[in-house]
């Protein structure tokens, strides 16, 4: 990557959706971003683009994180990979995305209280046990 590739990008207009994802801590690596793109986790304006396409303040992107989608509106185009609070400032999620987000996470969080737990770990002669009930079930 070229140390004036960041200068070029915001004379002509914009970020690559790649880089703006890697920038903004969406995805961990730019390969990790660009292979959401090419799968289809990533939407730009409501439609399906390729990881070269031109992100500007203004356009709305939903993305597809861990089975859960979320809407944000580009606020501006980060110079570099820096820390999660100037990250935070480049984007703005949308009060339904926001709102939708947190009841899946009361549901998430309501269906782990429901769940049965033992006090203790099986031990190996229950492990078996319970092994071979599953096995039987099938």
């Amino acid at each position: 990557m070229r140390d004036d590739e960041s200068a070029d990008d915001l004379q002509d207009g914009g970020h690559r959706l790649d880089r703006w994802l890697f920038h903004v801590r969406f995805y961990k690596t730019r390969s990790l971003a660009a292979g959401a793109i090419a799968g289809g986790k990533v939407h730009l304006n409501g439609e399906r683009v390729k990881a070269a396409h031109r992100v500007r303040a203004g356009d709305r992107i939903t993305v597809s994180l861990a089975g859960i989608v979320a809407e944000f509106e580009v606020r501006g185009l980060p110079l570099r990979r820096g820390p999660a609070a100037e990250a935070a400032q480049c984007y703005l999620e949308t009060p339904a995305s926001a709102a939708r987000r947190a009841s899946l996470r009361e549901q998430h969080r309501l269906a782990q209280q429901s769940r049965p737990r033992p006090d203790v770990r099986p031990d190996k002669r229950d492990r078996r046990r319970l092994m071979r009930l599953q096995r039987d079930q099938t």
